[in-house]
């Protein structure tokens, strides 16, 4: 008997994933969406999560190298220009994240120096670059499907910022305002790839444990950083 999902069924799978473990549920994403964190605690998690930012063109040439075809290596390569930038005069999204740093008061140099950078947070983080280094990498298209969910994230976080913490500076937020529409577009090609490829059950299930795999990552790195500077 074939137990193969429908494509529906499949995304309706997978969209579960996000449903039950994303990260916008993270008691850290909460205290901060209710205005409840500190300035120092900010700069914390902007300086750590900067490790992941920087990280990520990292792991998308890690996946663009192993893709079999041509048209995907090219619509998978805007993402390292929206991350990396097209140039001096086309910034990208690490350079956006950069402001957001000093916006909550850190700097530059302590970003890119990695200080004040927790275990767990590298851990994570380097254990994501790994995963999509080592195995198939249908999985790790699959695992870049967080994507599916980080709009609404982003615009909970902008009202939050505006709201709560009228002192980050406008500047700061730029990488939240153009994220939505650029996750979009990601998404829309990664599931159109994942459908295509995760044609049987046991490839089906690969994907969605690989997406399952990336929640648990974000969410470990919330824990390090809500565990130093958030706990009671």
């Amino acid at each position: 008997m074939d137990d193969t999902l429908s494509p529906d069924d499949f995304l309706a799978a997978l969209r579960d994933v996000g449903a039950r473990k994303y990260h916008d549920k993270h008691r850290f994403h909460l205290l901060m969406n209710e205005g409840r964190l500190t300035a120092e605690q900010l700069k914390v998690w902007s300086l750590n999560r900067f490790y992941y930012q920087r990280s990520i063109p990292v792991k998308d040439c890690a996946l663009m190298s192993r893709m079999p075809a041509p048209a995907d290596r090219r619509r998978w390569r805007q993402r390292l220009l929206d991350q990396d930038g097209a140039g001096p005069d086309e910034e990208g999204g690490i350079e956006a994240w950069l402001r957001l740093v000093e916006a909550c008061g850190g700097t530059r140099d302590e970003a890119w120096g990695e200080v004040g950078l927790l275990p767990g947070v590298r851990y994570a983080v380097d254990a994501y670059v790994s995963f999509v280094r080592e195995r198939p990498w249908v999985e790790g298209v699959a695992s870049s499907l967080t994507e599916l969910f980080s709009p609404s994230l982003m615009s909970l976080r902008i009202v939050a910022f505006e709201q709560h913490y009228p002192w980050v500076a406008a500047e700061g937020l730029t990488y939240f305002r153009g994220r939505p529409k650029r996750a979009t577009n990601d998404s829309d090609h990664a599931v159109a790839i994942v459908l295509k490829h995760c044609t049987t059950r046991a490839a089906q299930d690969r994907a969605i444990a690989a997406l399952d795999f990336k929640c648990d990552l974000l969410w470990a790195q919330l824990d390090a950083i809500y565990w130093h500077c958030a706990s009671p």
